[in-house]
């Protein structure tokens, strides 16, 4: 069926060039779109149908897709679209003479990208229409929409479904998706505007955006697995990289004292609602502060950043009223667990953690040390739960070796994890710049790694070096934009929010 619908569309090209229609024309001038003529209409339309065909009335021209056609004798009826939505279009023999139309009523395809020429009017029903007195072919469609399918119930009633309704191929083929449901347009536009919303904060705020290597030599700022690639003319091996961080802190060395990077991240590890291997990171440093002042200040940056998507301070997201107004309730790791499973982890070795895992049916891995049995604990029992904006704080020292200890309490640090929706969106620290420190913290982590911990961070010595020339008291935080943009616009996925997410091969 497919290739017979490829066959007929073959032939209408071939028939088209014969009859001298270029099916591929460089470029059309519009000079309006379908949003703004309805809005306007009372301006640019015609009040009646005797003004039609008054040279003295303006011509509007509009370009766009076919998205249904309808021809019957000498009159036709289409519908084209464009990015702000769709018009209906009246064409006649008469008016665009016949060899246009014969090329437009028999040769042209839904799919189709065409140009029209022609007055606004209203027609007999109500409906906005442009009566065309020119149509041009700007790019034949080869291939045909995707259909949808129907299914005849027991009781004998037809029940459609949208081609778009399989949600694989709309991730697979995003073009499609696009065409057939234009309001996926709308969580990308709203996509752009919290990422131009976050620049523009931190811009404000004195913040230098700045852009650092994608390909490293050794890859660190996380506990991840990295990507593996090698360099042919240096005959080296370099790693994609996992985080920002490394190097937006030799920049805070280099007396950059406040400095941002929104780009890519990527991580060879597994996909589900929120995690795709590639994605979006915006990370930013500031000299002189600590966590404290980040919390504060990202309380004002996602209010800043909701208002410019949605106009207020809380939104509608996944089932949830959610408020971004300040300020977010703050909860430390430990409290958060005993809130959540009646049970202080506190003062507990990895001896008796792994006994509460056990107790709470949570899977662990000999490689797990005493933070990291911590997490999982949180991970499995709190994070579900933490539906308003909260601030974790305080984790331990094993899972945070970029943070400085906590200046009055011993085995954790100054850091915070922020939670919406049950998903981590925020993570930051005062950033540990004692060199020495930092070196024991990355050998505790090779020791995970001799452990068999795979996402164990390595010894980075150039990193210590820079922190050697003397860094100042730091704040950093990192921000997943992808989660972020997911909870602003009620996405329940990452592949939602993503044009083009990673897929397994066809």
């Amino acid at each position: 069926m497919e290739e017979e619908l490829l066959r007929v569309r073959r032939e209408k090209l071939d028939k088209l060039r014969e009859v001298g229609i270029n099916p591929y024309p460089y470029k059309y001038e519009r000079d309006a779109m379908s949003q703004e003529l309805t809005e306007n209409f009372e301006a640019l339309g015609v009040k009646d149908d005797t003004q039609l065909d008054n040279p003295d009335v303006r011509r509007i021209r509009v370009c766009g897709r076919i998205m249904s056609l309808r021809s019957k004798g000498k009159t036709a009826f289409a519908h084209i679209m464009d990015p702000q939505g769709k018009i209906q279009i009246y064409v006649r023999k008469d008016a665009i003479g016949e060899a246009a139309y014969e090329a437009f009523s028999k040769l042209y395809d839904i799919g189709d990208h065409i140009g029209v020429k022609g007055v606004l009017f209203k027609t007999h029903s109500g409906e906005i229409t442009i009566k065309a007195e020119e149509v041009v072919l700007l790019s034949k469609s080869m291939r045909p929409l995707p259909a949808g399918k129907e299914k005849i119930n027991d009781d004998g009633t037809v029940q459609r479904f949208s081609a778009m309704d399989d949600v694989e191929l709309r991730y697979r083929q995003r073009y499609a998706d696009l065409i057939l449901r234009p309001e996926v347009r709308d969580t990308f536009e709203k996509r752009s505007r919290v990422i131009s919303g976050i620049r523009e904060f931190l811009d404000k705020h004195g913040y230098l955006e700045v852009e650092t290597p994608i390909l490293q030599p050794l890859y660190g700022g996380a506990s991840a697995r990295p990507f593996v690639t090698h360099h042919n003319a240096l005959d080296i091996k370099l790693y994609m990289r996992i985080a920002l961080e490394l190097y937006l802190k030799r920049l805070i060395v280099g007396g950059i004292d406040r400095v941002y990077e929104i780009s890519k991240i990527f991580r060879n590890e597994g996909m589900d609602r929120t995690h795709n291997p590639e994605f979006t990171m915006l990370e930013f440093y500031a000299a002189y502060q600590d966590f404290n002042d980040l919390m504060t200040f990202t309380e004002d940056m996602l209010g800043f950043v909701c208002h410019r998507v949605h106009g207020k301070d809380s939104i509608e997201s996944m089932g949830h009223t959610v408020s971004f107004k300040p300020p977010y309730e703050r909860l430390s790791m430990f409290d958060a667990i005993k809130k959540y499973t009646q049970i202080d982890v506190s003062a507990m070795d990895e001896a008796a953690l792994r006994e509460v895992c056990k107790t709470l049916h949570i899977p662990t891995e000999k490689s797990m040390d005493r933070g990291k049995l911590i997490d999982e604990i949180f991970s499995a029992k709190v994070q579900e739960h933490l539906i308003q904006p909260v601030f974790i704080t305080e984790q331990p020292i094993e899972i945070s070796p970029l943070a400085k200890k906590h200046r009055s309490k011993n085995g954790v640090v100054e850091r915070f994890e922020l939670f919406i929706l049950g998903s981590e969106v925020a993570n930051a620290f005062s950033e540990l710049n004692d060199p020495l420190d930092q070196r024991e913290r990355f050998e505790a982590q090779m020791g995970l790694r001799a452990r068999g911990d795979e996402e164990a961070q390595v010894l980075d010595e150039d990193f210590l070096r820079a922190l050697e020339y003397g860094m100042p008291p730091t704040a950093g935080e990192g921000i997943g934009i992808d989660r972020l943009v997911m909870i602003m616009t009620g996405q329940d996925s990452i592949r939602d929010v993503l044009f083009f997410p990673t897929m397994r091969p066809e």
